[in-house]
């Protein structure tokens, strides 16, 4: 009895690290964002003066680099809330590494 409360305790706490979360909080994103070394950004080809277009998350040596341009927090979440975003985004992996799982839906 004590090995299957073990493991299902020992697997619904891995699971647990590997979920997702959903915030609206700009202090959580950015510390989350700047931890693994991203930036706020926006897709290049959809800003228009003066105003962000498309916004994402980018990472060094990720594939964004040709086609995103990075942008200040406050450009970032000036937009963010025009736009009634959420950030999902996941702290780790099933692993234990460290998750760069992130994406802006609607709210």
């Amino acid at each position: 009895m004590l090995n299957n409360w073990y493991l299902r305790h020992f697997w619904a706490n891995l699971m647990a690290k590997s979920e997702s979360k959903t915030t609206t909080d700009h202090d959580t994103i950015k510390q989350w964002v700047e931890s693994r070394n991203g930036f706020p950004a926006t897709v290049k080809s959809t800003k228009e003066e003066g105003e962000p277009g498309l916004l994402r998350i980018d990472f060094p040596d990720y594939s964004g680099e040709d086609s995103l341009e990075r942008i200040e927090w406050d450009e970032f979440f000036d937009k963010f809330e025009e736009s009634s975003l959420a950030f999902l985004y996941q702290e780790e992996l099933k692993s234990g590494e460290e998750s760069r799982f992130c994406k802006l839906v609607s709210r």
